[in-house]
């Protein structure tokens, strides 16, 4: 089953709360016989626009192919969180690459949230950046956990960013008495992620790239002048990239071994009015400890987006239902209230959960895998390709450096063994293992 249309309709945004309150964006033309272009980047999510941006300011023609609408995927249904450091936390990436690369990559991850906010602001983006992100953790191993992580990073790397919180603290600040304790990273942050990659193709455009819309790559052929077909055309180009994530399909099969899509789902409640602040008593984002993440924050018109719950299939289940149940676990006190939108998307992720950067040929770059910490680290991997391109591949070849097993039972079993296991974590999860 394709995921491009399984469970939407094609060059259409899902019917989300993002969609409803985006930024309007007259829709690219697709893409009609041969186009030659210095770079192809398929996929225009941030990964994508991102690296089509910084190559077109380094004087690069850019084609980028997008097979619905931009920041159609997992870039513009996401929970909007910027986080800190990468998806694992920094003792595990000492452990798996030494201190003085886990360094670097801190660095990378500071620099990621840095260029959000800074494309933002040099381009005027209709998008407002709201720092802080709580991580609320629901035992009191996690809770030590989380305050002595925030003193290595005060101590080891300098990042000062983090407030402890116990439970008093805690449930002063999200409304909930689920959780014993946690941390508040104000370091981060979160924004509209429709609005942002909707930002970023402005951007492409305003620097000379062509975007082609409901243009789904179906080939790419490569060579020294590669290939990239699609139902009406082709794009001849000297470099590709390829920035598709959980919706790459069978396109490259040494990625697809390696990155698994999965999907996630959210609710967005009706405006909350008064309530809202006994909900969150700051605009600051949450998430949990959970194996299959709670998440949420409010919009900026006071309505509850709440991300959470598991399905095992391609096909997206009662999204109401799903995600209903955990919401209501955190905050019973919305058991009346009314859900205006319910939206699912499908992201990527990786067995060690760290994102997948593979050189695939001298002139093809791959970045994808961002498990649920893609917002700033799609962003960063489109300026890293970039750079590849342009021959400064040092900063690239770091995280295409990282240890990325592939998944068990190869591209035909792959799905149903992650079936199994995340079967295992959710019952851990329900258990309060």
């Amino acid at each position: 089953m394709n995921l491009l249309y399984a469970n939407d309709r094609p060059g259409e945004y899902p019917r989300s709360y993002y969609a409803a309150t985006a930024t309007d964006l007259a829709a690219f033309p697709t893409l009609q016989g041969e186009v030659r272009a210095d770079v192809c980047v398929i996929g225009a999510g941030y990964t994508g626009l991102s690296a089509a941006l910084h190559l077109a300011e380094r004087g690069y023609s850019v084609a980028l192919l997008e097979a619905h609408r931009v920041g159609f995927g997992a870039s513009g249904r996401n929970g909007g969180q910027v986080g800190s450091g990468q998806r694992l936390e920094q003792d595990e990436l000492e452990r798996m690459v030494g201190r003085d690369d886990a360094r670097k990559l801190w660095d990378l991850s500071e620099e990621a949230k840095a260029l959000v906010r800074g494309l933002i602001d040099r381009h005027a983006m209709p998008v407002t950046f709201h720092p802080g992100i709580v991580h609320a953790c629901r035992t009191k191993a996690e809770v030590a956990h989380a305050h002595t992580n925030a003193e290595k990073l005060s101590r080891g790397y300098g990042y000062d960013q983090i407030q402890p919180l116990d439970r008093d603290a805690i449930r002063a600040l999200i409304g909930s008495s689920a959780y014993l304790g946690g941390d508040l990273d104000q370091g981060a942050g979160h924004l509209h992620p429709l609005n942002f990659a909707i930002g970023l193709a402005r951007a492409c455009a305003a620097a000379g790239v062509r975007i082609f819309e409901t243009s789904p790559a179906t080939a790419v052929l490569p060579g020294p002048s590669s290939v990239v077909r699609t139902a009406a055309g082709h794009v001849r180009a000297t470099h590709v990239i390829l920035a598709a994530n959980g919706y790459l399909g069978g396109l490259e099969p040494r990625v697809a071994a390696k990155v698994m899509p999965i999907n996630n789902f959210i609710l967005a409640t009706e405006p909350l009015g008064s309530l809202a602040k006994n909900i969150l008593s700051q605009p600051v984002a949450v998430a949990d400890t959970r194996f299959v993440v709670n998440y949420w924050r409010l919009s900026d018109d006071g309505r509850l987006l709440f991300g959470g719950g598991e399905s095992y299939g391609y096909r997206f289940p009662d999204i109401v239902r799903t995600v209903r149940k955990p919401m209501l676990e955190v905050y019973p006190q919305l058991r009346d209230v009314r859900i205006d939108y319910a939206w699912g998307g499908t992201l990527a992720i990786t067995m060690n959960r760290m994102p997948c950067f593979v050189r695939l040929a001298p002139n093809m770059f791959s970045a994808s895998g961002y498990s649920g910490h893609g917002v700033a680290l799609a962003t960063l991997a489109g300026r890293l390709m970039a750079e590849a391109i342009a021959g400064q591949a040092e900063r690239f070849d770091l995280m295409a450096s990282l240890p990325q097993p592939r998944f068990p039972g190869g591209t035909a079993l792959r799905w149903p063994m992650l079936v199994l296991a995340m079967t295992w974590f959710s019952l851990r999860d329900r258990l309060g293992i």
